[in-house]
């Protein structure tokens, strides 16, 4: 890999997709897609409000 570019998302799928086994690329998107679901979806109060926290805990900004 060169150093002096910048790594890009596609370099880092293509990476992941060199290194992890089928079954391990398959948990990947079972879990990507889960938590995709659960923060589109799940608008529980108090689930909402917990993955709101969570959300602000890791540094994503979302307002």
């Amino acid at each position: 890999m060169n150093t002096t570019q910048t790594e890009t998302v596609h370099d880092r799928v293509a990476i992941a997709q060199e290194t992890m086994t089928p079954s391990q690329m398959a948990a990947v998107g079972v879990f990507v897609a889960s938590i995709a679901f659960a923060l589109v979806f799940v608008q529980e109060p108090l689930i909402h409000d917990a993955m709101h926290n969570f959300r602000h805990a890791a540094g994503i900004t979302c307002h």
